[in-house]
C-alpha cells in the first residue's frame, strides 16, 4: 500500500510544473561541475556550478540540481552512471586513500559504458562526448592543465560531474537523441529481462531488479537506503535464487515512481521539509498538487514553519501565498495556540478536507530503511486528531507543544546523549495521527523521570513541569477515554478542581500546601526542601510519609507569616479526605502517581497564581493612594 501511494505521488508531481521531478529513466543529480567539450572532444574549460541558499547572514553554494539519466545503484563494486559521475569515474582522480587500480578501473568502466550508449547516438553532441572518451588515457586526463588546478576543490565536492558542449552551451545530456534513446529503452526491454506481475500496479511489466536507493533518511549510510531489498540466499524463496528483486516483484515503472517521489518528499527542494521525530524521520503528502494541506500539516507540527526569510533581510519574514490564504493560515494557526475547535468550514473553500492525507515515518537499519509507522486518513480526520493531541495536552500554556518537545522529556537533563528512546518517536506519533491512546512507556518515562531528577532552580529547571504533566494529563485521559471510564474526568484538567474528592488528588495538593508552609517559614534557598527528600516516597506510599511530614509542617507554620492560611488550607483537604476513614493508603498505583503529581502541580500553581494576584491588587493599591494627592493639587 505504501508503494502504492507513493507511485500515485509521483503521478500527482508529474502533473504539477513548478515541481519539476524527473521523468522516467531519468533522476535528479546534484551537479558541481561541467566538463565544456569542443566539437573534436577536447576538454577546454571546467565550469564551477551551484546554486545559492540565503542562510541568515551567510550565503550557502548548494550544487545545481539537474535532470540527468537515472542514477545507478552501488553499495559495492564497479557501477559507472550515463553521462555524469563522481571525479574517479570521470577524471580519474581520488584521494590518497585510493589505488591506482581502484581509480582506473572505475575510469575504464565510465569511457567503455558511455561509448557503448553514444555508439548509435547522432549528433555534434554526441560526437564530441565520444571523441572525449577515446582521446584522452588516464594519466593525460588526471594531468590535465584544466583539471590540476581544480583538483583539491573536486575531491572537497558534494556535488558530480557531467559534460557541456561548447558550441551551443548547453548540456550533452539534454540533447533531444539522449533522452529519446533512454526513453525507447526504457519501453523496450532487452530479451533476457525478467517478466512478471508488478505487486504494485497489478500489470505484466520488467521487474526491477535492484530498486534506488533512498536518500535523506537519518543515520542511514550517505549512498542512500532500501525498502525493497534482498541481497543473501536466507531470503530467496520459490526458486528465485539470486533474482533478488523477483522475490517481491515491482515493475521498473513503480520502482522508478516510488523511490522518485521519496526521493522528493527527502529532498532540498520539497518546499514541505522533513520531519525528526525521536529516530524517525517524517515525510508527509496529499493527493493533491495543491500545497496548502502539507503546510497546514507542517504549521501544526510546527507553528511558525509556513513563514521564510526574505532573501535580502535578516529578520523580516514572508508567506508562500497571497493575502487571503495566508490571513486563513493565521486563523488556523490561533485556533491550534489557543486551544480552540478548528472551523472547518473556514477552510473548505480552499480546500477538500476530504482529500485523503499520508503521514510516513522512516527509521535507520544500517544500510535498509525500516518503516516506523504509516498513516493514511482524510485530510479532515488528520486536522481533527491533531487538534484533540493539543486538547488532551493542553496547560494552559500559550502555544503547543512540539512531539519533539514532549520526548526530550523522557530524557535526563544531565545526560550526554538527549536521544530519546529509538521506538518512543514513532509510538506517539502513531497514537496522535489515530487518536488511539498514547504508549505505555511514555507515561512510565515522565513518572521516572520526575523520580529521578532533581530541582535546579539556578539553571531553571524543575522536575515538575507544565509539559511533564500535561504529558500525564493526556496518557490518562486518552487511556480512560477508550475505556470509556470517567473515574478521573473531575480531575483531568487544566486548573485546580478545589471540590475534588479523589484520594490521590487531594495527597498531592496536601504535599503542595506543605511544601509552601516551609518556604513561608524557611525561604526557598534550601540545602534540601521536602520535596527532595519526601516527594517519590510520598508518591508512591503515602502512609508511611505524610505523617512524618505533617508533624515537620507544624514547625514550619509556628515560624511563618502565613501559618494561619496554611493550617485552613490543611484542614480543607484533610476533611475532603475523610481523615478517619483510612486518609493516607499504604500504596499509590501508577495512574494514582500521575493524579498525584497532577494534584500537587495544580495546587502548586493555583497558590502562586493567588499570590501574584494579591500583589498585584496591592501594587494598583499603593498607586491610587499616591495619585489622589497629586489630583487634589491639581484641582
Amino acid at each position: 500500500m505504501i508503494l502504492q501511494n507513493l507511485a500515485k505521488f509521483y503521478d500527482i508531481l508529474l502533473e504539477d510544473k513548478d515541481v519539476g521531478i524527473a521523468p522516467p529513466g531519468f533522476s535528479v543529480v546534484n551537479i558541481n561541475f561541467l566538463l565544456n567539450l569542443s566539437p573534436e572532444g577536447e576538454l577546454l574549460d571546467l565550469l564551477y556550478v551551484f546554486q545559492p541558499r540565503q542562510v541568515k547572514n551567510k550565503v550557502i553554494e548548494d550544487p545545481r540540481r539537474i535532470i540527468l539519466p537515472e542514477a545507478v545503484k552501488r553499495s559495492s563494486g564497479v557501477a559507472p552512471n550515463l553521462l555524469w559521475d563522481n571525479a574517479t569515474y570521470v577524471l580519474g582522480i581520488a584521494d590518497d586513500s585510493k589505488t591506482q587500480a581502484y581509480i582506473a578501473d572505475r575510469f575504464e568502466q565510465f569511457r567503455l559504458h558511455n561509448l557503448m550508449f553514444l555508439e548509435k547516438i547522432p549528433g555534434p553532441e554526441a560526437s564530441a562526448l565520444r571523441k572525449f572518451l577515446t582521446k584522452y588515457s588516464l594519466e593525460e586526463l588526471s594531468s590535465h592543465q584544466v583539471v590540476v588546478p581544480n583538483i583539491e576543490a573536486l575531491l572537497k565536492s558534494t556535488g558530480f560531474l557531467t559534460f557541456q558542449y561548447a558550441e551551443t552551451n548547453s548540456l550533452i545530456a539534454d540533447t533531444k537523441a539522449i533522452p529519446d534513446a533512454i526513453h525507447h529503452a526504457w519501453v523496450n526491454p532487452s530479451e533476457d529481462t525478467k517478466i512478471a506481475q508488478c505487486l504494485v500496479t497489478g500489470l505484466e511489466e520488467p521487474v526491477q531488479r535492484i530498486h534506488a536507493a533512498i536518500k535523506g533518511v537519518r543515520d542511514v549510510n550517505s549512498s542512500g537506503g532500501s525498502i525493497v531489498s534482498f541481497n543473501n540466499s536466507a531470503y530467496e524463496s520459490y526458486g528465485k535464487v539470486k533474482g533478488q528483486g523477483l522475490n517481491a516483484p515491482v515493475g521498473e515503472t513503480a520502482a522508478f515512481a516510488y523511490t522518485t517521489a521519496l526521493n522528493y518528499l527527502l529532498s532540498k527542494e520539497n518546499p514541505h521539509p522533513k520531519l525528526q521525530i525521536g529516530d524517525a524521520t517524517v515525510v508527509y503528502w496529499a493527493e493533491s498538487t495543491n500545497p496548502l494541506y502539507a503546510d497546514i500539516f507542517q504549521m501544526m507540527m510546527d507553528p511558525q514553519g509556513f513563514t521564510e526569510p526574505e532573501p535580502d533581510s535578516k529578520t523580516d519574514t514572508k508567506s508562500r501565498y497571497d493575502n487571503k490564504m495566508t490571513e486563513l493560515l493565521g486563523k488556523i494557526g490561533e485556533s491550534i495556540q489557543s486551544g480552540k475547535v478548528l472551523d472547518f468550514e473556514a477552510i473548505e473553500s480552499g480546500l477538500d478536507t476530504n482529500t485523503r492525507f499520508h503521514v510516513l515515518g522512516l527509521s535507520p537499519n544500517t544500510a535498509r530503511i525500516s518503516i516506523r509507522f504509516y498513516e493514511m486518513a482524510p485530510f479532515r480526520n488528520i486536522l481533527a486528531r491533531l487538534i484533540q493531541h493539543y486538547e488532551d495536552l493542553n496547560m494552559g500554556q500559550n502555544y503547543p507543544w512540539s512531539v519533539w518537545r514532549l520526548l526530550k522529556e523522557t530524557v535526563s537533563p544531565k545526560a550526554s546523549d538527549q536521544t530519546p528512546a529509538p521506538l518512543l518517536g514513532g509510538a506517539v506519533m502513531r497514537s496522535i495521527l489515530t487518536g488511539l491512546p498514547y504508549p505505555a512507556a511514555l507515561y512510565y518515562a515522565v513518572i521516572n523521570r520526575i523520580r529521578a531528577d532533581s530541582d535546579e532552580p539556578e539553571k531553571r529547571f524543575y522536575k515538575i513541569n507544565p509539559i511533564r504533566v500535561g504529558i500525564i494529563k493526556a496518557c490518562l485521559t486518552r487511556k480512560y477515554r477508550a475505556q470509556k471510564n470517567d473515574q478521573y474526568t473531575e480531575v483531568l484538567t487544566m486548573a485546580l478542581n478545589p471540590n475534588s474528592t479523589n484520594q490521590a488528588y487531594l495527597l498531592g495538593r496536601l504535599f503542595a500546601v506543605l511544601e509552601k508552609a516551609q518556604e513561608d517559614a524557611l525561604g526557598s534557598n534550601l540545602n534540601a526542601t521536602i520535596k527532595d527528600r519526601y516527594f517519590t516516597s510520598a508518591c508512591a506510599s503515602p502512609a508511611s510519609t505524610f505523617p512524618i511530614i505533617l508533624r515537620l509542617s507544624q514547625h514550619h507554620i509556628s515560624k511563618s507569616e502565613y501559618g494561619r492560611n496554611t493550617e485552613w488550607r490543611i484542614r480543607e483537604i484533610m476533611d475532603l479526605l475523610e481523615i478517619d476513614n483510612d486518609p493516607f493508603p499504604k500504596r499509590l498505583s501508577l495512574d494514582e502517581q500521575g493524579i498525584f503529581i497532577l494534584g500537587y502541580y495544580h495546587q502548586r500553581t493555583s497558590l502562586f497564581t493567588k499570590r501574584e494576584a494579591q500583589d498585584q491588587d496591592e501594587t494598583e493599591d499603593q498607586d491610587a493612594a499616591t495619585d489622589t494627592p497629586s489630583q487634589l493639587q491639581l484641582n
